[in-house]
């Protein structure tokens, strides 16, 4: 009997110009839905406050995250495999500088959508960090087999959701956020170079 070899998927080449459009796109998108959510909700938004502790702890906080990544990456296959379909995907057509990009629009829009508006209106409760968290976690969902990857990233949901709940200031999840995509993205690049 013949085994029949499992084949893998096949990453979409995607050009620099599709990456960034499409991240573009995505980041209005998402501010819209955030933008129509507060027109029609009656709740209070997490606020945005420049105090300096929140900002080193948003910093602090993205290292860890970053670190956990890595430490996943390096000792589960799994999400390692996942993890490469989503980053060839999204990083191999870019170059460094885009990293910028990469970081500032999912970490702003994305912070607005599921922790600055959706947290608080479905009550800014452990209930609510946990749909918001699964429903951040499927975003990331780009493929059949990437259920590694979003449930990682539904985890860094919980940590970013948590991080706003208990801080009640949206810098801290945004620049943990911003953080994390710059670095994690960095070190992938570099590392394909």
């Amino acid at each position: 009997m013949v085994e029949q070899q499992k084949q893998e998927p096949e990453i979409p080449q995607l050009s620099r110009t599709q990456v960034l459009v499409a991240m573009g796109a995505t980041a209005i998108i998402l501010w819209i839905a955030a933008k129509l959510w507060l027109r029609f909700g009656n709740f209070p938004l997490f606020k945005l406050y420049w105090y300096p502790q929140d900002l080193f702890l948003g910093v602090g906080l993205g290292i860890i995250i970053t670190v956990f990544s890595g430490l996943a990456y390096r000792f589960s296959p799994r999400y390692r495999k996942s993890a490469d379909y989503y980053l060839e995907l999204v990083l191999k057509p870019l170059v460094l500088p885009d990293l910028i990009w990469l970081g500032l629009l999912p970490g702003l829009s994305e912070e607005l959508l599921f922790r600055g508006v959706m947290l608080p209106a479905l009550g800014a409760d452990h209930v609510a960090v946990l749909v918001t968290s699964l429903c951040f976690g499927v975003l990331h969902l780009s493929g059949a087999e990437q259920w590694p990857y979003v449930i990682w990233a539904t985890i860094i949901g919980i940590i970013l959701g948590y991080s706003a709940l208990l801080s009640g200031n949206l810098l801290v999840p945004i620049i943990a956020h911003i953080l994390t995509n710059w670095l994690s993205s960095y070190l992938w690049k570099t590392r394909q170079l």
